[in-house]
C-alpha cells in the first residue's frame, strides 16, 4: 500500500491509527491506494498492537422473541462511535449467562460487553480490568420486560384522559401475571381507578392473547358493559374489539378500547387502535451509550426522553350517553 501511494510505511501506519496530521495531498494518495487495493484493516494485528479490538458484545438470554429493535438502536449507536458489535445469546439462566459473560471478557476479543439481562453480583469482582461491562437489565431469563420496560405509567395517563372525556366504568384485561410489566399495568389500573373515584367492572386475568380479549368481553354479566377497556397489549385489544362486536357493541360508540405495543396492524384496524408505542430503539441506544461512555471514561449525555408515547386513534372517544338505544347483551 505504501508503495502504491508513494509514501512511507510509517505514513500509512499514522493514517490507519487515525493520528492525523497528514497533508491533504498525502491523505488523498493513501485513501486512493486503500480503495484500489480494497484494503481492510487486520483487527487481530491491530488489537495485539494497541490492545483495542474495536469490538463490543451484546449479551442476552435465549430469545423468546426477536429483540431486533433494541439491537438496532444499540448497534447504530456503537457503529456511529466506530465499534463493531456482536450479539450473543446465552441460555441456561442467570448462572450460565454470568459464566458466558466472563468467558467473553476473558477472550480478549471485546473492549466492552452490554448485558440486557441480570447477571450474578459476583461477576464484577471476577472481571479483569481491560473489559468494560454494563448491565442494563431490561429483560429476565425468559426475555420478559423488567426495569424501565415494566413501567405502568402510560395506563395512568390513558385512564386520566378517558376520565376527562367522561368515562366512568372501566375494565382491565390483564396480561400474564408472570410478567412484571403485566403486574405493573394491573396495579396502575387499580390505583388510578381508585384515585379518580371511577368504577371498575373487573379485571380479567388474560395471557396476552387475542382469545383472552374475546373471552373477557363474553364473560361480562348482562348490563355490566364498561365504557372503556384497558387491554394489556394490542393483540388483547383486537380480541376485545371482536368480542364487543359479537355482543353488538360499537367501538368506540359504546365502548372505547386501548392497547399497548403499537404493532403495525393496529393503525389499519377498523377502528384504528389507540395504543402505547415503546421506543425500544432508544432503550438499546441508551444502554449502549452508557457502555461507550464507560470505555471512553466520560459521562453519558443526559437526555430526558420518554420511553413511552400514547398514540390516540379511533378506538377511543367520548362515552355513550346513558340510556341511549342500543344492545345490552
Amino acid at each position: 500500500m505504501a508503495r502504491l501511494a508513494g509514501v512511507s510505511p510509517q505514513t500509512v501506519s499514522r493514517y490507519l491509527r487515525f493520528n492525523g496530521g497528514l497533508k491533504p495531498a498525502t491523505l488523498e494518495r493513501v485513501e486512493k491506494a486503500i480503495r484500489e487495493l480494497d484494503y481492510r484493516p487486520n483487527l487481530v494485528a491491530r488489537s495485539m498492537r494497541t490492545r483495542k479490538t474495536g469490538r463490543l458484545a451484546i449479551l442476552m438470554p435465549a430469545m423468546a422473541f426477536n429483540p431486533s429493535r433494541m439491537l438496532a438502536g444499540a448497534s447504530a449507536t456503537a457503529q456511529s462511535a466506530g465499534y463493531f458489535v456482536d450479539a450473543v445469546s446465552a441460555g441456561g439462566g442467570v448462572g450460565a449467562r454470568s459464566e458466558r459473560l466472563l468467558e467473553l471478557a476473558d477472550s480478549g476479543q471485546y473492549e466492552g460487553i452490554l448485558s440486557l439481562a441480570p447477571v450474578l453480583p459476583t461477576v464484577q469482582s471476577r472481571l479483569h480490568q481491560r473489559t468494560t461491562v454494563v448491565i442494563s437489565a431490561d429483560f429476565d431469563d425468559e426475555m420478559r420486560g423488567i426495569g424501565e420496560l415494566a413501567d405502568g405509567t402510560p395506563v395512568v395517563r390513558m385512564i386520566e384522559r378517558l376520565a376527562a372525556l367522561g368515562h366512568s366504568r372501566f375494565l382491565h384485561v390483564a396480561g400474564d401475571a408472570q410478567f412484571a410489566s403485566a403486574r405493573a399495568r394491573r396495579q396502575s389500573y387499580l390505583d388510578t381507578v381508585e384515585r379518580l373515584g371511577l368504577e371498575s367492572v373487573g379485571i380479567f386475568d388474560g395471557d396476552w392473547s387475542g382469545d383472552s380479549g374475546i373471552e373477557a368481553i363474553r364473560s361480562l354479566p348482562s348490563r355490566s358493559r364498561p365504557t372503556a377497556v384497558i387491554a394489556a397489549n394490542d393483540l388483547v385489544a383486537a380480541g376485545v374489539v371482536r368480542g364487543a362486536r359479537e355482543r353488538g357493541w360499537e367501538v368506540p360508540g359504546d365502548v372505547s378500547v386501548t392497547g399497548w405495543d403499537n404493532v403495525g396492524v393496529g393503525q389499519f384496524m377498523t377502528p384504528s387502535l389507540t395504543t402505547v408505542d415503546v421506543d425500544l430503539e432508544r432503550l438499546g441506544s441508551k444502554a449502549m451509550a452508557k457502555l461507550i461512555a464507560g470505555l471512553l471514561d466520560t459521562a453519558p449525555a443526559a437526555k430526558e426522553e420518554t420511553l413511552f408515547r400514547i398514540i390516540w386513534r379511533e378506538s377511543t372517544a367520548e362515552p355513550p350517553v346513558e340510556g341511549r338505544p342500543g344492545s345490552e347483551q
